[in-house]
Parts: structure tokens; sequence; C-alpha cells
């Protein structure tokens, strides 16, 4: 027997409206072509602001705002790479953003794909000298997922000089991301290399069993201001009790951020104006956020979460859409929520909407802080996807407007607008707020144990030398 849906007048028009208009492929052409990469610092940073608190006060949302974030930014400079022996040549690279000001010599020891027994194995050669590793997440030998901050910070600790990153992905060019830590630089430069350009790199210190280089770069770490910008559908019984949808805006300096992660960006401003248009009226209130400079550190969602503690209590689902719309069938990654599963299947079959979902843990995106905190969260993801790991354009210049599909616009849109209206109808809401004994037990697993551990580690090392 097929499940009664009562909410399939809402459902029809939600979809009719999305998929009849353009108005989330033309909002994503003014962020990425009006605005550029939206960087923290960037004139175009504050101009998406304005445009997207203009939207959505245009579409009819409440208590719309700018809430300003008070951080340590980044400016890029210049930056040479010179090879000085065996051979002397220039390399194009670009630094990582929070990438420190220098003038460096010194011996590559190429790492590979930067397992983390790697940097213990080779710890003596690191020591003094300049490691350079690729991209891949899923380095060989590794049973996890290892991201650039990691590989970065084992280089500190192994008391490395400099790092150079290199793009797995053939054609793609450099690959920035951050490599700052909380109170800004990193303690040692990072620059990041085409994978053909790394790629010589390795066939000369296999052929000669060392190379040499030199990096200079004239970086710039100042304080700065960004802004998180707020809009909701108030709740009409309980308004205190809030569903939140957020993504943040801002790309890297050195591309639109097209699919990472403005396609996510206007796919929440499209499910805002669909559901102040047809789904105004919740129990609950549905919350839109749109978060700045995540990209060196989730900084505008952990600024949220900080000065927001006192409502914490009452977040009944924090659904996360970075680069939601960029995927093709997107479903729902709940971060250790089986109850919630449970719920998200019978609504798959209310709506006829065969999404998939998966659980699972990472700590590199803004549900993050929520996570910690205890609210429960997960975001819409690529389920089961077999695709090659690592961000492919992501990342690199070419995440451009091109690279991204109506069609995958609207199907994030319209799933985070029927899912977000559930959450906000629901009488009884199955899932509360852990504690933090409980996150502590959910975090304790060989995975994400190794990785809390080392960067608690990597906290107390920055200490130390600050």
């Amino acid at each position: 027997m097929k499940p009664t849906n009562p909410f399939l007048s809402l459902d029809r028009h939600i979809m009719g409206d999305v998929y009849t208009t353009t108005e989330v492929m033309d909002n994503l052409t003014i962020l990425c072509d009006d605005f550029g990469s939206r960087f923290g610092g960037t004139p175009g940073e504050k101009l998406a602001a304005d445009f997207m608190k203009a939207k959505l006060e245009a579409y009819g949302l409440s208590n719309v705002h700018l809430e300003p974030i008070e951080y340590t930014g980044w400016r890029r400079g210049d930056v040479k790479l010179e090879i000085l022996e065996p051979i002397q040549a220039v390399l194009p690279c670009i630094t990582l953003p929070h990438s420190p000001p220098c003038e460096l010599e010194g011996i590559i020891v190429d790492l590979g794909d930067g397992a983390p027994e790697d940097f213990d194995k080779r710890a003596d050669e690191i020591k003094g000298n300049i490691v350079m590793t690729t991209s891949e997440v899923k380095p060989k030998g590794s049973t996890r997922w290892v991201h650039r901050m990691e590989k970065n910070g084992r280089a500190i600790i192994a008391g490395a000089t400099g790092f150079i990153f290199v793009n797995h992905y053939p054609g793609f060019g450099p690959a920035t991301g951050g490599i700052g830590h909380a109170d800004g630089a990193s303690l040692i430069p990072g620059i990041s290399l085409a994978m053909e350009d790394g790629a010589f790199l390795q066939r000369l210190i296999k052929r000669n069993g060392r190379v040499k280089i030199r990096l200079t770069s004239t970086d710039q770490i100042e304080p700065m201001t960004s802004w998180n910008v707020v809009a909701e559908l108030p709740g009409t019984k309980y308004p205190e009790q809030l569903v939140m949808l957020g993504c943040h805006y801002d790309g890297h300096d050195i591309s639109q951020g097209a699919a990472d992660p403005a396609s996510g960006t206007v796919a929440l401003i499209e499910a805002a104006r669909v559901l102040a248009q047809y789904g105004a009226d919740t129990p609950a209130t549905i919350r839109f956020l749109l978060w700045g400079v995540e990209e060196i550190g989730l900084i505008g969602s952990t600024q949220y979460v900080e000065k927001h503690a006192d409502e914490l209590d009452n977040v009944r689902f924090y659904l996360n859409m970075d680069m939601a719309g960029a995927m093709a069938n997107p479903g729902i990654v709940l971060n250790k929520w089986p109850d919630l599963e449970t719920l998200l299947l019978e609504w798959s079959d209310e709506m006829a909407l065969p999404f998939g979902i998966e659980q699972s843990i990472n700590a590199h995106s803004d549900h993050y802080p929520f996570l910690i905190a205890g609210v429960p969260t997960g975001g819409i993801g690529s389920v089961g996807s077999k695709e090659r790991s690592g961000r492919g354009y992501g990342h690199t210049r070419y995440d451009t407007l091109d690279k991204v599909d109506l069609r995958n616009l609207r199907e994030a849109s319209a799933l985070a607008a029927r899912l977000a209206y559930r959450m906000a109808m629901a009488e009884n809401w199955p899932a509360a707020r852990r504690s933090q004994e409980i996150v502590a037990e959910l975090l304790d697993n060989p995975e994400n144990k190794e990785e809390e551990t080392f960067f608690a580690k990597l906290d107390e090392y920055y200490a130390q030398m600050r």
C-alpha cells in the first residue's frame, strides 16, 4: 500500500515552481560572474552578502540581517618557486591561504599521498626540510580520509620548514585550500602545484636523490571582517524551535567557486524562496544561514555557534548544503542519527522520491561546530558515490559557472525545501541535543579518534610555538 502524502499540495507547488523558473541559476550567475570568488577580504564578499540579504528580503523572509565576523584574514601576494639543484628552473605555483610570507631554501622530501604513518616513519628526513604530498584524501596504506590541514599539521610537528601540496588530478592546475590555525597563519609556508609539475619534481628526486628549491612569497596576514547572512520563517506555534539550513558562500580567491560552494548557496536561497511562498505557516521556525569565511577554518559557523549557544537546545536539525547543487541525485548524509534515518526513509516513500541516506562524520564543513555542540546534524551529499576521491574542479581556477547544471540545482533546492518543511511541521521531533559526554563517545572510534587526537596535539604545538 502506497503511503499517504499529507503535504501533497505543498510538494506540487514547490516542485512546479522550482522546475519552471531559472531563478536559482540566475542567482548563481550573479554570485559568480558579478562578485567573483567572494573570498574573505575581497570586494565581492560584501557585495555578495548584501545581494543575498536583499534577495531574501524580496522573497518575503523575516528577520533578515547580517552578523559581523571578526577574524584574522589573509591576502595573496606574489610567490616564486625556483629549483636550485640539480637544475635551475622556475615552476608555476600558488600559495595556500594563511601561508605566511617567506624567503626559504630547502630540500624536498616526497611523502607521496601523505599517509599519517609516513610522517612518523620519515621524521628524521623531514626535520629541517620541505614536505611534498599530493591532494589525495585517501592515501595508499591509510584506512581513513586525510585532509590537507592534517598533512600540513603533521609536516609542522615533524619539523618541516615548508609544505608543498600537489593536485592529484591531471589538467586542473594547482588546488588551493587553507592551512591556517585558529589564530591565523600557518607556522610554515605552503604552496600548491599542478599534478604535472609535482610529477616532474618526483622524477627529479628519483633520478638525482636530492632536489633543492627556493620559495619566496609576499602574502599578508591582517585583521578582517566578514558576515553571516541570516533569515527566517517564524514558527506559529513553537517559534523557539528551530530547523536550520546552512551553506557558506565564500569560495577561494583563485576561482568563482561555482560548485563549491555557490551551488549550495543558491539552492538554499531557492528553498527559502519557495517556502516563503507556499510553506510559511509552520509550527517551528525555519532559519536560513549563509556562512562567511568557511574556507579558511569554518569561522562564520563556529562564531555563530558560540554567540547563539543559548538557542542550541531548541535546534531540531541543522542541514548543511555545502556544494549541494553540484550533485546528481543528491541524498542525505546524517551524522550518526539512526532514529532520523528511519524517519527520512518514511518521508522518502511519502514524497515519492527515493533519495539515498548514509551515516558518517567528518570535520570539514559548517555542520561540524553544530555536531560538536551536540545538535542533530546532517547534509545534502553524494550518497554511495563510486567516483574517485577528491574535489575534482573544486578549489581550482576551473570551478566556474559552466560546470554547474540547472537540473542539479533544482533537485537540491526542492529536496531541501520539502525536508525542511516536514521537519518544521513535526509535532514530535525524535532527536534531541546530545550531551558532551555522548559527543565524545561518538568520536571515540579509531578513525575519528586518531584525527581528533592529532589536532589536539597540533593545538598544543601552536600554543608552544607562538
